[in-house]
């Protein structure tokens, strides 16, 4: 079976580590043939390209594929796509991201591919956004889900916002969770070595946040609870892991609050680092106004670290309130700071919730099931 899967950029996040996992593994299998599409990746984002770099001739950089809206370079990408799929002749096309699922779905009709499926990572309308802003998404997905064989949605939330919307139907609809290789977290440790690099100590109760440093990653929620904490908790460390446009603002925002010394900025890092840091981290809190699935959610619980959430999109169908962790109301601050207090002053709470979590994990996001939904999958529609 000839796949072709693509997506706008391939940064370092959560849809494009899922995307790449996707293509080497199917890659792996007997009877697939698979290559990926995207747009260039932009500066300071870090990439995760080299990691088709023992298959260069499988993926493909187009350059009018860009995330920002952009009339003329638009319709350069669906030309180019559109040639693209015709010359292959792919049996499937798999989009996924906002503008890649837009015009590769539409371009995949052009070309007549037989099956045509779209991960829904996140969603592209809801409050996070204005009017005119949601009107314009929920039109362009009505547009492109005319197109659309089936949808997988890495969140039960997503199915349903998406439905809602007048999107599809049901049974056109498939949740396969956002799987991830689980032996790197179930081994990772809390290194003292790595601690003492970072400037903590051996006590010091660590809670780590992995996000993007822009707009609706609840990083503006974190400084406004900080001060409390640490007065309630001084012991209390944050590790903030991750980089982007705000992140000079919050450095200088722990400066202006007295907690330059609280906090520990470690800039963007490689995936494959991320056990490491998850596993100095005492619980994990992620409080995104737009997720999907958040990823880090099961890759922090596969590591045993309980974690508290914002009760947003999917983030409930993995942090699983007060048994694996706690769900908070967006923007209550009185409720982080309880949970996260709850949680950072007992040690035997941590260590329950966390092994939970870590069984959850592994019964459900364990890479090969997710590559074996996704194969069952293709050679249902194309039968």
């Amino acid at each position: 079976m000839r796949v072709i899967h693509v997506i706008t950029r391939l940064i370092v996040g959560g849809a494009q580590e899922n995307t790449i996992a996707s293509v080497l593994g199917l890659l792996a299998r007997p009877g697939f043939d698979v290559t990926l599409v995207t747009g260039p990746s932009p500066p300071g984002e870090g990439t995760l390209a080299p990691s088709l770099a023992g298959c260069p001739d499988r993926l493909s950089v187009l350059t009018p594929l860009i995330r920002p809206p952009h009339p003329l370079r638009d319709l350069q990408a669906l030309r180019q796509l559109t040639c693209l799929f015709t010359r292959a002749r792919p049996d499937l096309v798999h989009t996924h991201s906002g503008k890649a699922g837009v015009l590769g779905r539409w371009a995949a009709h052009r070309a007549r591919v037989p099956v045509i499926v779209h991960t829904i990572h996140g969603p592209s309308f809801g409050p996070f956004q204005g009017c005119l802003s949601n009107t314009v998404f929920r039109a362009a997905e009505r547009f492109a889900g005319r197109f659309t064989t089936h949808f997988v949605s890495v969140a039960d939330a997503m199915t349903q916002q998406y439905l809602a919307a007048s999107i599809g139907r049901p049974e056109q609809y498939t949740r396969i969770a956002s799987g991830f290789p689980l032996e790197p977290f179930l081994q990772t440790s809390n290194d003292p070595a790595l601690r003492r690099e970072l400037g903590l100590a051996p006590d010091d109760i660590v809670l780590g946040k992995i996000a993007r440093f822009c707009p609706l990653k609840g990083h503006d929620e974190l400084f406004e609870a900080a001060p409390g904490l640490v007065r309630e908790c001084p012991r209390l460390k944050f590790l903030l892991v991750g980089d982007g446009p705000w992140r000079p603002r919050f450095e200088a925002l722990a400066a202006r609050l007295g907690l330059a010394n609280r906090f520990r900025f470690t800039g963007l890092v490689p995936p494959d680092r991320v056990p490491a840091m998850v596993g100095i981290m005492d619980l994990l809190v992620h409080l995104s106004r737009r997720e999907g699935l958040p990823r880090v959610l099961p890759q922090a619980l596969c590591a045993a670290r309980p974690v508290v959430a914002c009760d947003c999109d999917g983030a409930g169908e993995v942090c699983l309130d007060g048994q694996t962790g706690f769900l908070v109301r967006p923007g209550d601050r009185s409720q982080l700071v309880a949970q996260v207090l709850r949680l950072a002053r007992d040690p035997a709470l941590r260590e329950s919730m966390g092994r939970r979590g870590q069984d959850f994990v592994r019964r459900h996001f364990a890479v090969e099931k997710m590559l074996d939904e996704l194969a069952t999958l293709y050679l249902r529609l194309s039968a």
